[in-house]
């Protein structure tokens, strides 16, 4: 007697390129109005987020679009060309998010903007396959098709009144050589899924990946000044009073989800630290 398949598990861990995560890419918030996100990386290097012209930067939504992304591209054994292929219900059921005409049209905006924005270079980037900083543009996806499902479904689609022509669809992404090359070669960090769902704020979310990037390159202690951390998350807050006031809650986060032992922010001189201890 045959066994039926098994339903197949999702990818509980996530690769990304630890290059990329060293630089600041999304705003966590929806204050301030620069047009581009601007850099120094600790080599001298210069690093920019540039959005299409009429378009914002990727914020918080996209955050979360990018790393399911890179879940996917983990789950479906890094295929070579960089190509996934999903459709918008699923992709957004396995985020976690309500599958309504707002988040298709949130899901696609979101999926093209991450091929349109520019990150540009200047021996900031890290290119592991040439073992050198990088100068150059590329965005986080090379491309994106989405195509509408126009022949399935169509009793359903009465239901997705903001979206054009009412129809949900199918997306067809590729992922930029450049996140794939340093995957390939092994610079990466790794989340846990679940974990990284589990963090309800964005700030969380995005000091979870910066916290991996410590953790492979200086160990499970690490102290960073509080100004040069706001700018590499980044944080759109300068006053360092304001600057606690976001981190708190997501240091509490982070602590209730295991991933940090401690947090404390302390004061030398003019100087303000923040002093983390990761746990195992």
């Amino acid at each position: 007697m045959s066994q039926a398949p098994r339903r197949r598990q999702l990818a509980r861990t996530v690769i990304l390129d630890r290059a990329l995560e060293s630089l600041p890419l999304f705003r966590l918030s929806d204050s301030g109005e620069e047009v581009a996100i601007s850099y120094t990386a600790d080599g001298g290097g210069r690093w920019r987020v540039l959005p299409a012209p009429g378009e914002r930067l990727p914020g918080t939504f996209d955050q979360d679009v990018y790393v399911e992304l890179l879940r996917r591209y983990h789950e479906a054994d890094a295929p070579a060309d960089g190509g996934l292929t999903f459709t918008l219900h699923a992709f957004l059921r396995t985020m976690g998010r309500r599958v309504d005409g707002r988040t298709y049209e949130q899901l696609r905006s979101a999926l093209n903007r991450l091929q349109r924005t520019s990150l540009e270079s200047t021996n900031a980037w890290f290119d592991a396959s040439a073992g050198a900083l990088w100068t150059g543009q590329f965005p986080v996806l090379a491309a994106v098709s989405i195509d509408r499902r126009r022949l399935t479904d169509r009793d359903q689609l009465a239901l997705f009144h903001s979206l054009t022509n009412n129809e949900p669809g199918d997306a067809h992404v590729t992922l930029a050589p450049q996140l794939r090359s340093n995957i390939e070669a092994g610079f990466t960090i790794s989340l846990v899924a679940a974990r990284y769902q589990q963090l309800s704020s964005p700030v969380a979310r995005r000091l979870y990946r910066v916290l991996q990037v410590a953790r492979t390159e200086v160990g499970r202690t690490w102290q960073v000044p509080l100004e040069r951390l706001a700018e590499q998350l980044p944080l759109s807050q300068r006053y360092p009073s304001h600057l606690q006031r976001v981190l708190q809650p997501a240091h509490e986060m982070l602590l209730a989800a295991g991933v940090l032992r401690s947090a404390a922010i302390t004061q030398d001189g003019k100087i303000w630290l923040v002093n983390y201890q990761l746990a195992e």
